[in-house]
């Protein structure tokens, strides 16, 4: 007994101190670990798609061919090109999403630091997107089940969908 309040303890304390979990307890233990925290986080469940929300894709070119979220602008990371953005207004609604949110955590960071100011990271990335039954896009209207699951490593974190790494 006393183990489960603990357990349930510090995963209430941890859910308060990152504000955001995922549903894989595991995963969510590696993302607490790997992000650090200094953007503004959303959830896939606190994601209204009616809303008006411009989503960024920070991913590499190759895995946002595999598939992305409908619309999303694809900026990159590694040679990140925030030009795409130049004539977005700075208060516009910007979830910005990678993977599993690593990647998007520091674009997020460098978009705040343009002067965007209400851009959240993806809390969990384009992974619990679609764990969480959400549809990713090979093109804006072509539905499909792939996604790029970065490398074998993360892409264990991939419950739903098929996995593609090239």
């Amino acid at each position: 007994m006393d183990k489960l309040i603990f357990t349930l303890t510090t995963l209430f304390i941890t859910t308060i101190s990152i504000g955001q979990t995922v549903e894989d307890r595991a995963y969510s233990a590696k993302l607490q670990k790997l992000l650090s925290h200094t953007v503004p986080e959303v959830s896939v469940p606190e994601i209204d798609t009616a809303e008006s929300i411009l989503f960024i894709d920070s991913r590499e070119e190759n895995e946002f061919e595999v598939s992305h979220i409908k619309n999303a602008i694809w900026v990159g990371y590694d040679k990140l090109d925030l030009s795409k953005l130049k004539d977005t207004p700075k208060n516009q609604k910007i979830v910005v999403y990678c993977s599993v949110g690593y990647r998007s955590e520091k674009v997020s960071e460098k978009l705040i630091a343009q002067g965007f100011t209400d851009v959240f990271n993806l809390y969990g990335g384009i992974f619990e997107w679609k764990n969480s039954g959400r549809p990713v896009y090979k093109n804006e209207n072509l539905a499909t089940e792939n996604v790029h699951a970065y490398d074998k490593n993360w892409g264990q974190w991939l419950k739903k969908g098929k996995k593609c790494y090239k």
